[in-house]
């Protein structure tokens, strides 16, 4: 086959030949790279009949191949029949109510998802009042007596306090299913599968109560210190988890107990899907009995999330937890293993070459595939979501731009020899929509990055939330004013993958990253000239006064860049709990392993208490000046 046919075949199966990088240049990919990217994609028959349909409320709906009119029936999720007369030309007849109906004509039998124009937005919850919020690392929360782990109870501690002090939402980084076998296996973004929860962020005693589970704590299973010890910790904590799954068998299933009665339906809920899943860590264990251990877990741990997510809501919050869905999975856990036909195989997600990563970026996840996701009906998809949204407000989409086109990496490829592969947009729009309302948890998406041409104008249209982070808010040298950002975004001083304020201010990220190769000493002397500038904005905000601290003062930067967020007219403002506290040290530093203690630093306080401290206080009033 020659260049032009390879080139041909590619872009019939949606692999973009030509993209525009970071800087507007165009690219194309060549043509022995997209060779291999076809040959991981495979041969699966595309042009099979869809087996569900998305489309808008109130609008009519094409179909495609329709050979002539015909009569029809459609049954709506509901049971209400309606008899109806399909024509080639118009389509479906408008549906004027939302759900997943089944349309009958001919021999065919279709699902109709019929979404509402938009998702549940932040102003549907929250009103015309402009509000805040925190962004937290689960794990590092503490209690007495958490095992060593941040957990729902220290969560539910947290969204009390911070309720009242005017929030409306914390943020959380991926809580998605780990591996109970390779306790080593901690980054939240390389999770074993997304429709499950990690056992090890949830507290027993809100299933069990505080009693039952205190009589099972050994005291050697409780360590404490500034950095979790995956492996120590989780071994505590799984046999203090094993010890009350026995006892939950002997007391509750085998008498029957209302606690028994609600795992039994959480497990009929659960299905194939949780059935495969406790099977996958069951076989991983090195056991083939326990099962239902690994489903007690699952249950235990959304009735604990359910239980913050409840605290949250009852102290006042607007929205209470905003989830986050990983992009991808980790191609040796338990979800591609149960399903590995929905997944792409020999390829990668990752990002093209950038100002900020020049080789790009092999992320070593796997994603469904998109011809799989059409065939399968968005089953996989919408199973994701509504796992997402179930013990939730809110979910933000990780790496947003892949519900439009992922960069993908042939396995043992340079990043750089990868390509961008596109995804059905509008029918994962269309679902999410209706997701969101059904479930009534608003949808932020992570559009940071290389960012598709209009996809952040579709994203507003279809109710999704942007992120605007003060690092990226600039032209040029100059940082962009608060009324500059944008009005459907969520404002935020920084991310888990980037510098806290204190740190940047310190510069403390460029001496790690110069330590580790990572940054070169012309960063150090444009950050000179970058501090200038921010301090220039704050001034000129009207957030700040006076010269410019020293880098070796970060607190009043600090305090000027949490007023100048709540500044701008975001409805939503995330602030991570790491710049209430003007911590140094950041959460994540991408490029690293071991070289960083990634995911693993704890706060310095109780969950209860953080917000307290001085400089918590000033920092947080300065946020809830917003909503007056």
């Amino acid at each position: 086959m020659n260049d032009d046919a390879v080139r041909e075949q590619a872009r019939q199966v949606g692999i973009a030949v030509d993209w525009i990088d970071a800087n507007d240049r165009p690219r194309r990919v060549s043509a022995s790279a997209l060779k291999r990217i076809l040959a991981a994609l495979g041969q699966a028959d595309r042009k099979v009949p869809p087996r569900l349909i998305t489309t808008t409320l109130g609008k009519p709906t094409p179909l495609p191949g329709l050979p002539q009119r015909q009569s029809a029936e459609l049954t709506l999720e509901h049971g209400e029949r309606q008899s109806l007369t399909l024509d080639p030309a118009r389509g479906l007849p408008p549906i004027a109510t939302p759900g997943y109906h089944l349309l009958r004509h001919g021999d065919r039998e279709v699902t109709i998802a019929v979404a509402p124009p938009r998702c549940l937005a932040l102003a549907d919850v929250l009103g015309n009042k402009k509000s805040w919020g925190l962004a937290v690392q689960l794990y590092g929360l503490r209690r007495a007596g958490d095992g060593g782990i941040g957990d729902t109870s220290a969560l539910a501690a947290l969204a009390r306090t911070a309720a009242g002090f005017g929030a409306d939402a914390i943020a959380l980084s991926p809580t998605h299913s780990l591996f109970p076998h390779d306790p080593a296996h901690y980054g939240p973004y390389s999770p074993s599968n997304r429709l499950f929860l990690n056992p090890l962020l949830a507290d027993p005693a809100a299933v069990l109560g505080e009693g039952r589970v205190a009589a099972m704590v050994r005291a050697d299973e409780a360590p404490d210190g500034a950095l979790i010890d995956w492996p120590k910790a989780a071994a505590g904590k799984y046999a203090l988890l094993r010890r009350l799954f026995d006892d939950f068998a002997l007391q509750d299933l085998a008498n029957g107990t209302p606690l028994a009665a609600r795992f039994d339906a959480f497990v009929r809920l659960g299905g194939d899907s949780l059935d495969e899943h406790a099977r996958f860590e069951a076989r991983q264990g090195g056991w083939t009995a326990p099962v239902l251990y690994y489903a007690f877990l699952q249950w235990m741990a959304f009735e604990a999330f359910g239980a913050a997510q409840a605290a949250a809501r009852a102290a006042g919050m607007g929205i209470g937890l905003i989830g986050d869905l990983a992009i991808g999975v980790d191609r040796t856990g338990s979800q591609v293993g149960a399903r590995p036909q929905h997944f792409l195989q020999g390829l990668s997600v990752g990002a093209p070459p950038d100002a900020f990563n020049p080789r790009g970026q092999d992320w070593d996840l796997t994603t469904f595939a998109p011809h799989a996701l059409i065939a399968e009906g968005f089953a996989p998809f919408i199973a994701t979501v509504r796992a997402g949204m179930r013990c939730t407000g809110g979910l933000r989409i990780d790496h947003a731009m892949g519900l439009m086109r992922l960069w993908l990496v042939p396995w043992n490829c340079p990043p750089s020899d990868g390509a961008y592969l596109a995804y059905p947009l509008d029918d994962l729009l269309r679902l999410l929509a209706l997701e969101s309302h059904r479930n009534r948890a608003v949808v932020i998406g992570e559009d940071l990055g290389t960012v598709p041409s209009k996809f952040r104008r579709r994203c507003r249209d279809a109710g999704i939330a942007g992120m605007d982070v003060l690092w990226f808010r600039r032209d040029g040298s100059r940082f962009l004013p608060p009324d500059e950002w944008r009005n459907d975004a969520v404002a935020m001083t920084t991310t888990h993958d980037l510098p806290t304020v204190a740190g940047w201010w310190r510069g403390a990220d460029l001496e790690l990253r110069g330590a580790l190769g990572l940054a070169g000493v012309s960063e150090t002397a444009q950050r000179q000239a970058d501090r200038a500038a921010l301090w220039h904005a704050f001034t000129e905000a009207d957030i700040a006064t006076g010269p410019a601290p020293t880098a070796d003062r970060p607190a009043p930067a600090v305090d000027a860049a949490i007023g100048f967020v709540a500044k701008t007219p975001a409805p939503l403002a995330l602030v991570p709990i790491e710049d209430v506290l003007g911590s140094a040290e950041q959460p994540n530093l991408p490029g690293t392993i071991d070289e960083h203690p990634n995911w693993r630093r704890r706060l310095v306080a109780p969950a209860d208490d953080l917000l307290h401290q001085p400089a918590a206080k000033r920092r947080l009033e300065l946020l809830r000046a917003r909503q007056s």
